[in-house]
């Protein structure tokens, strides 16, 4: 196993007991996640990863599988992009965020977690995976994953919420989203569970490996032209490529 944090033992028991009850709390809680995903980033979300994908490498015609599609986020954006809601694949282990993912009418939503994709070896153009590593079993296992789904000179694009380096900008964040958003959430959401999705994201950011850890996993998986560009000391956006030969 090649978890990207150690057991949080707060929200479950062990190893063996976090990949459902991850699994629970995002169906339980799917109906607000919209709202938390808005409140998080202020509303830029939609523009940011759309930039990302583009940044990536993404374009019009390619075939596109997301992984940990959630509700749609970045699904909606790579079918605008690529032109053909058809070409979109979404993956999640979740059943209730499946239930209320709101993706262009052709996306297909399929039921799987990042290191067993239900997807063909080499079928695909590009991968995506928007602020869900924090959440999978094994970072090594899911990067073969992403490794075998695509076509030589495939692209992949993982963004995610990284630990700030800075003692003050921790502290911010940490204010923001284990108090504000928790706060806020408790009062507009419709789940009880919500604040503390919100509580679990912040702790899952704050003990996830560091981005050069991501990154030589991605080399070990066999990626390469792997880069990392950051906005605003947090938002992570890891792009690489599988080689063409």
């Amino acid at each position: 196993m090649d978890p990207p944090h150690p057991p949080l033992r707060t929200y479950y028991a062990d190893a063996q007991s976090r990949s459902g009850w991850v699994r629970d709390i995002f169906s339980r809680t799917a109906g607000d996640y919209d709202l938390v995903e808005r409140t998080m980033a202020l509303g830029t979300g939609s523009w940011y990863r759309r930039r990302a994908l583009l940044q990536a490498g993404l374009k019009a015609g390619m075939t596109v599988v997301d992984v940990g599609v959630g509700t749609g986020l970045v699904a909606r954006e790579a079918a605008a992009i690529v032109g053909d809601p058809a070409s979109v694949t979404g993956v999640d282990p979740s059943p209730g965020m499946v239930a209320n993912a709101r993706v262009p009418n052709g996306v297909r939503l399929l039921s799987g977690s990042a290191e067993h994709l239900p997807v063909p070896s080499a079928t695909v153009d590009f991968v995506s995976m928007g602020f869900a590593l924090r959440h999978v079993d094994d970072l090594a296992m899911a990067f073969g994953e992403f490794y075998r789904v695509l076509k030589p000179g495939g692209r992949l694009c993982v963004l995610e919420i990284t630990r700030p380096q800075s003692g003050w900008a921790r502290a911010i964040l940490k204010v923001y989203l284990r108090r504000v958003v928790p706060w806020v959430a408790a009062r507009l959401s419709s789940h009880r569970d919500t604040p503390e999705l919100i509580r679990y994201h912040y702790d899952t950011i704050e003990a996830c490996v560091a981005p050069e850890a991501v990154m030589a996993a991605l080399r070990l998986a066999g990626f390469a032209a792997i880069v990392r560009d950051v906005e605003l000391g947090i938002f992570s956006a890891f792009a690489a490529q599988k080689p063409a030969h």
